[in-house]
Protein backbone atom coordinates (compact mmCIF):
# COMPACT_ATOMS: atom_id res chain seq x y z
CA UNK A 1 0.00 0.00 0.00
CA UNK A 2 1.16 3.45 -0.93
CA UNK A 3 2.35 6.18 2.13
CA UNK A 4 0.91 8.89 1.97
CA UNK A 5 4.51 10.60 2.66
CA UNK A 6 5.83 8.57 -0.59
CA UNK A 7 3.21 10.96 -2.57
CA UNK A 8 3.15 13.94 -4.37
CA UNK A 9 -0.24 16.15 -4.93
CA UNK A 10 -0.73 19.21 -7.15
CA UNK A 11 -4.02 20.70 -7.55
CA UNK A 12 -4.68 22.73 -11.08
CA UNK A 13 -6.08 26.00 -9.67
CA UNK A 14 -6.22 28.92 -11.79
CA UNK A 15 -4.27 31.30 -9.36
CA UNK A 16 -0.98 28.49 -9.85
CA UNK A 17 -0.05 28.06 -13.48
CA UNK A 18 1.91 25.12 -13.27
CA UNK A 19 -0.16 23.82 -10.48
CA UNK A 20 -0.46 23.99 -6.52
CA UNK A 21 1.30 21.66 -4.54
CA UNK A 22 -0.27 20.16 -1.58
CA UNK A 23 0.69 17.61 1.36
CA UNK A 24 -0.61 14.59 0.75
CA UNK A 25 -0.18 14.01 4.03
CA UNK A 26 -3.25 16.28 4.96
CA UNK A 27 -6.81 16.48 4.02
CA UNK A 28 -7.36 18.21 1.50
CA UNK A 29 -10.99 17.20 0.08
CA UNK A 30 -14.03 18.62 0.52
CA UNK A 31 -16.96 16.29 2.27
CA UNK A 32 -19.48 17.72 0.22
CA UNK A 33 -17.37 17.23 -2.97
CA UNK A 34 -19.14 15.32 -5.20
CA UNK A 35 -16.22 12.55 -6.13
CA UNK A 36 -16.85 11.61 -2.73
CA UNK A 37 -20.43 11.95 -2.45
CA UNK A 38 -21.42 10.38 -5.82
CA UNK A 39 -18.41 9.37 -7.67
CA UNK A 40 -19.30 12.00 -10.10
CA UNK A 41 -16.70 12.10 -12.07
CA UNK A 42 -13.50 10.99 -14.21
CA UNK A 43 -9.61 9.58 -13.94
CA UNK A 44 -6.79 8.72 -15.88
CA UNK A 45 -3.63 6.65 -14.78
CA UNK A 46 -0.55 6.99 -16.08
CA UNK A 47 2.81 5.09 -16.37
CA UNK A 48 6.02 7.43 -15.17
CA UNK A 49 9.54 5.55 -16.68
CA UNK A 50 12.71 7.50 -16.38
CA UNK A 51 10.63 10.45 -15.67
CA UNK A 52 8.91 10.37 -18.92
CA UNK A 53 4.97 9.97 -18.94
CA UNK A 54 4.03 7.23 -21.72
CA UNK A 55 0.88 8.27 -24.19
CA UNK A 56 0.46 11.19 -21.91
CA UNK A 57 -2.00 12.17 -25.06
CA UNK A 58 -4.03 9.32 -25.20
CA UNK A 59 -4.63 9.42 -22.14
CA UNK A 60 -5.39 13.18 -21.95
CA UNK A 61 -7.54 12.57 -25.17
CA UNK A 62 -9.53 9.82 -23.17
CA UNK A 63 -9.74 12.12 -20.25
CA UNK A 64 -11.72 14.74 -22.23
CA UNK A 65 -13.82 11.87 -24.00
CA UNK A 66 -15.18 10.73 -20.74
CA UNK A 67 -15.84 13.97 -18.98
CA UNK A 68 -17.92 14.85 -22.49
CA UNK A 69 -19.93 11.79 -21.87
CA UNK A 70 -20.72 13.00 -18.24
CA UNK A 71 -21.23 16.60 -19.22
CA UNK A 72 -18.60 17.96 -17.52
CA UNK A 73 -16.33 21.05 -18.03
CA UNK A 74 -12.42 19.88 -17.13
CA UNK A 75 -9.43 22.11 -17.69
CA UNK A 76 -7.31 22.09 -21.03
CA UNK A 77 -5.32 19.94 -21.69
CA UNK A 78 -2.25 22.26 -21.60
CA UNK A 79 -3.13 22.69 -17.99
CA UNK A 80 -3.01 19.18 -17.57
CA UNK A 81 0.24 18.78 -18.83
CA UNK A 82 2.36 21.38 -16.90
CA UNK A 83 0.46 19.95 -13.36
CA UNK A 84 1.76 16.80 -14.40
CA UNK A 85 5.66 18.26 -14.86
CA UNK A 86 5.03 19.57 -11.53
CA UNK A 87 3.76 16.42 -9.77
CA UNK A 88 6.36 14.11 -11.87
CA UNK A 89 9.45 16.72 -11.34
CA UNK A 90 8.89 17.52 -6.92
CA UNK A 91 8.61 13.60 -6.65
CA UNK A 92 11.72 13.25 -8.32
CA UNK A 93 13.02 15.91 -6.41
CA UNK A 94 11.78 14.64 -3.26
CA UNK A 95 12.59 10.81 -3.48
CA UNK A 96 14.84 10.17 -6.25
CA UNK A 97 15.05 7.30 -8.06
CA UNK A 98 17.29 4.49 -6.80
CA UNK A 99 17.79 0.94 -8.52
CA UNK A 100 17.07 0.04 -11.82
CA UNK A 101 12.93 0.34 -11.35
CA UNK A 102 12.54 3.90 -11.92
CA UNK A 103 8.58 4.10 -12.74
CA UNK A 104 5.31 6.23 -11.21
CA UNK A 105 2.14 5.93 -11.51
CA UNK A 106 0.50 9.35 -12.52
CA UNK A 107 -3.23 9.70 -11.74
CA UNK A 108 -5.51 12.53 -13.05
CA UNK A 109 -8.53 12.88 -11.07
CA UNK A 110 -11.09 15.64 -11.84
CA UNK A 111 -15.07 15.83 -9.99
CA UNK A 112 -17.78 17.84 -10.23
CA UNK A 113 -16.66 19.61 -7.54
CA UNK A 114 -18.21 20.98 -4.10
CA UNK A 115 -21.87 20.78 -4.41
CA UNK A 116 -23.22 24.53 -4.70
CA UNK A 117 -20.48 25.61 -6.78
CA UNK A 118 -19.35 26.18 -10.10
CA UNK A 119 -16.13 24.49 -10.34
CA UNK A 120 -14.79 21.27 -10.44
CA UNK A 121 -12.07 19.79 -8.40
CA UNK A 122 -8.91 18.51 -10.67
CA UNK A 123 -6.07 17.23 -9.52
CA UNK A 124 -2.83 15.13 -10.31
CA UNK A 125 -1.46 12.15 -7.75
CA UNK A 126 2.09 10.92 -8.08
CA UNK A 127 3.33 7.48 -6.48
CA UNK A 128 5.67 4.92 -6.77
CA UNK A 129 4.57 1.82 -8.62
CA UNK A 130 3.59 -1.43 -6.95
CA UNK A 131 6.49 -4.38 -7.09
CA UNK A 132 2.72 -6.55 -7.71
CA UNK A 133 2.24 -5.16 -11.25
CA UNK A 134 6.20 -5.57 -11.90
CA UNK A 135 5.75 -9.06 -10.56
CA UNK A 136 2.29 -10.21 -12.63
CA UNK A 137 4.05 -9.17 -16.00
CA UNK A 138 6.87 -11.57 -15.02
CA UNK A 139 4.92 -14.49 -13.56
CA UNK A 140 1.30 -14.10 -15.04
CA UNK A 141 -1.82 -13.96 -13.66
CA UNK A 142 -4.48 -16.25 -13.23
CA UNK A 143 -7.96 -15.44 -13.58
CA UNK A 144 -11.72 -16.22 -13.52
CA UNK A 145 -14.61 -15.16 -16.20
CA UNK A 146 -17.43 -13.34 -14.42
CA UNK A 147 -20.82 -12.41 -16.01
CA UNK A 148 -21.23 -8.59 -15.73
CA UNK A 149 -24.75 -8.56 -15.69
CA UNK A 150 -26.08 -7.14 -18.87
CA UNK A 151 -26.45 -7.99 -22.57
CA UNK A 152 -23.55 -6.48 -25.32
CA UNK A 153 -25.89 -3.85 -26.48
CA UNK A 154 -26.69 -1.61 -23.37
CA UNK A 155 -24.20 0.69 -23.96
CA UNK A 156 -25.79 2.02 -27.22
CA UNK A 157 -29.20 1.17 -25.69
CA UNK A 158 -28.31 3.37 -22.90
CA UNK A 159 -25.72 5.33 -22.79
CA UNK A 160 -26.48 7.26 -19.57
CA UNK A 161 -24.40 4.08 -17.95
CA UNK A 162 -21.76 5.70 -19.28
CA UNK A 163 -19.88 2.19 -19.87
CA UNK A 164 -17.42 3.58 -22.28
CA UNK A 165 -16.24 6.25 -19.46
CA UNK A 166 -13.72 5.69 -17.47
CA UNK A 167 -15.49 7.05 -14.21
CA UNK A 168 -14.59 7.23 -10.13
CA UNK A 169 -17.37 4.86 -10.11
CA UNK A 170 -15.23 1.43 -9.67
CA UNK A 171 -16.67 0.00 -6.85
CA UNK A 172 -17.93 -2.78 -8.67
CA UNK A 173 -14.96 -3.76 -10.69
CA UNK A 174 -12.82 -3.54 -6.89
CA UNK A 175 -15.76 -5.71 -5.56
CA UNK A 176 -15.05 -8.58 -8.64
CA UNK A 177 -11.26 -8.34 -7.90
CA UNK A 178 -12.06 -8.92 -4.19
CA UNK A 179 -14.51 -12.15 -5.50
CA UNK A 180 -11.34 -13.10 -7.88
CA UNK A 181 -9.19 -13.20 -4.99
CA UNK A 182 -11.56 -15.39 -2.54
CA UNK A 183 -11.62 -17.95 -5.21
CA UNK A 184 -8.00 -17.66 -5.26
CA UNK A 185 -7.38 -15.95 -8.85
CA UNK A 186 -5.50 -12.86 -9.67
CA UNK A 187 -8.19 -10.87 -11.82
CA UNK A 188 -11.20 -10.96 -14.08
CA UNK A 189 -12.25 -10.62 -17.38
CA UNK A 190 -15.98 -9.78 -18.10
CA UNK A 191 -18.23 -11.22 -20.46
CA UNK A 192 -21.78 -9.89 -21.25
CA UNK A 193 -25.47 -11.82 -20.40
CA UNK A 194 -25.59 -12.79 -24.35
CA UNK A 195 -22.03 -14.39 -23.97
CA UNK A 196 -19.10 -11.64 -25.17
CA UNK A 197 -16.15 -11.48 -24.13
CA UNK A 198 -15.65 -7.46 -22.62
CA UNK A 199 -12.55 -6.63 -20.35
CA UNK A 200 -11.13 -6.62 -17.11
CA UNK A 201 -12.18 -4.67 -13.94
CA UNK A 202 -8.66 -2.14 -14.95
CA UNK A 203 -7.61 -3.57 -18.28
CA UNK A 204 -8.38 -4.50 -21.44
CA UNK A 205 -8.26 -8.37 -23.03
CA UNK A 206 -5.92 -9.46 -26.38
CA UNK A 207 -5.45 -12.70 -27.71
CA UNK A 208 -3.00 -14.46 -30.03
CA UNK A 209 -3.50 -16.82 -32.29
CA UNK A 210 -0.55 -18.37 -34.50
CA UNK A 211 -1.42 -20.30 -37.64
CA UNK A 212 1.11 -21.76 -40.35
CA UNK A 213 -0.32 -19.85 -44.19
CA UNK A 214 -0.64 -21.72 -46.99
CA UNK A 215 3.14 -21.04 -48.31
CA UNK A 216 4.75 -21.72 -44.33
CA UNK A 217 5.31 -18.85 -43.24
CA UNK A 218 4.20 -18.37 -39.60
CA UNK A 219 0.67 -15.84 -39.62
CA UNK A 220 0.84 -14.02 -36.05
CA UNK A 221 -2.94 -12.34 -35.33
CA UNK A 222 -3.89 -10.51 -32.33
CA UNK A 223 -7.28 -9.79 -31.20
CA UNK A 224 -9.15 -7.75 -28.95
CA UNK A 225 -12.78 -7.66 -28.61
CA UNK A 226 -15.23 -4.95 -30.02
CA UNK A 227 -15.64 -1.70 -28.68
CA UNK A 228 -19.43 -1.53 -29.09
CA UNK A 229 -19.96 -4.01 -26.91
CA UNK A 230 -19.69 -1.42 -23.86
CA UNK A 231 -16.38 -1.47 -22.79
CA UNK A 232 -13.33 1.33 -22.07
CA UNK A 233 -11.31 2.19 -25.10
CA UNK A 234 -7.45 0.87 -24.09
CA UNK A 235 -5.18 3.48 -24.90
CA UNK A 236 -2.35 0.75 -24.06
CA UNK A 237 -4.31 -1.47 -26.51
CA UNK A 238 -4.63 1.28 -29.36
CA UNK A 239 -0.65 1.57 -29.25
CA UNK A 240 0.36 -1.80 -28.95
CA UNK A 241 -1.80 -2.29 -31.97
CA UNK A 242 -0.36 -0.09 -33.86
CA UNK A 243 3.34 -1.20 -32.95
CA UNK A 244 2.38 -5.08 -33.40
CA UNK A 245 0.78 -3.62 -37.34
CA UNK A 246 4.55 -2.12 -38.03
CA UNK A 247 5.85 -5.49 -37.14
CA UNK A 248 3.77 -7.74 -39.33
CA UNK A 249 1.20 -8.59 -36.79
CA UNK A 250 -2.68 -9.29 -38.07
CA UNK A 251 -4.81 -7.49 -35.66
CA UNK A 252 -8.79 -8.28 -35.72
CA UNK A 253 -11.41 -6.79 -33.26
CA UNK A 254 -13.97 -9.42 -31.76
CA UNK A 255 -17.06 -10.19 -31.38
CA UNK A 256 -14.96 -13.22 -28.90
CA UNK A 257 -16.88 -15.52 -27.16
CA UNK A 258 -14.95 -17.17 -23.78
CA UNK A 259 -13.90 -20.02 -25.93
CA UNK A 260 -11.94 -18.10 -28.10
CA UNK A 261 -10.14 -17.40 -25.00
CA UNK A 262 -9.44 -20.98 -23.89
CA UNK A 263 -8.49 -21.78 -27.33
CA UNK A 264 -6.19 -18.83 -27.73
CA UNK A 265 -2.43 -19.68 -27.94
CA UNK A 266 -1.69 -16.48 -25.24
CA UNK A 267 -3.84 -14.04 -23.43
CA UNK A 268 -3.14 -10.83 -22.16
CA UNK A 269 -4.93 -8.83 -19.97
CA UNK A 270 -3.21 -5.02 -20.82
CA UNK A 271 -3.17 -1.93 -18.65
CA UNK A 272 -1.30 1.37 -18.41
CA UNK A 273 0.50 0.50 -15.11
CA UNK A 274 0.73 -3.11 -14.69
CA UNK A 275 1.69 -3.10 -18.93
CA UNK A 276 1.31 -6.38 -20.50
CA UNK A 277 0.39 -9.33 -17.68
CA UNK A 278 -0.27 -13.05 -19.70
CA UNK A 279 -3.02 -14.98 -18.79
CA UNK A 280 -1.98 -18.41 -17.57
CA UNK A 281 -4.99 -20.03 -16.54
CA UNK A 282 -8.63 -19.17 -16.74
CA UNK A 283 -11.09 -20.58 -14.75
CA UNK A 284 -8.16 -23.02 -13.69
CA UNK A 285 -7.77 -24.31 -17.07
CA UNK A 286 -4.13 -23.53 -18.80
CA UNK A 287 -3.74 -20.85 -21.92
CA UNK A 288 -2.28 -22.10 -24.82
CA UNK A 289 1.77 -23.80 -24.34
CA UNK A 290 4.57 -22.01 -21.72
CA UNK A 291 6.87 -21.86 -24.42
CA UNK A 292 5.17 -19.99 -27.32
CA UNK A 293 3.45 -17.75 -24.99
CA UNK A 294 6.51 -17.03 -23.13
CA UNK A 295 7.95 -16.04 -27.40
CA UNK A 296 4.63 -13.93 -27.62
CA UNK A 297 4.85 -12.01 -24.82
CA UNK A 298 8.38 -11.53 -24.88
CA UNK A 299 8.20 -9.90 -28.46
CA UNK A 300 5.02 -8.04 -27.54
CA UNK A 301 6.41 -6.76 -24.33
CA UNK A 302 9.46 -5.43 -26.83
CA UNK A 303 7.43 -3.75 -29.17
CA UNK A 304 5.39 -1.82 -26.02
CA UNK A 305 8.73 -1.15 -23.90
CA UNK A 306 9.08 1.00 -27.55
CA UNK A 307 5.88 3.11 -27.42
CA UNK A 308 6.45 6.70 -25.99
Amino acid sequence: MTSPASVVLVFLDPAFPDGRLADATKPQLMVTDQGATRGDGVFETMLAVGGHVRKMQAHLDRLGGSAEALDLVIPEQDEWRRAIATAVNEHRAQHPPAGAEDELVVKLVVTRGVEGAAAPTAWVQVAPAGAAGRRQRETGIDVILLDRGYDSDVAERAPWLLLGAKTLSYAVNMAALRHARKQGADDVIFFSSDGRVLEGPTSTVLLARVEKSDDGTTVKRLVTPQLDSGILAGTSQGALFKAAKAAGWQLGYGPLVPRDLLDADAVWLISSVRLLAPVNRIDGKEIGTLSLQKELTAELAGLFAGIQ
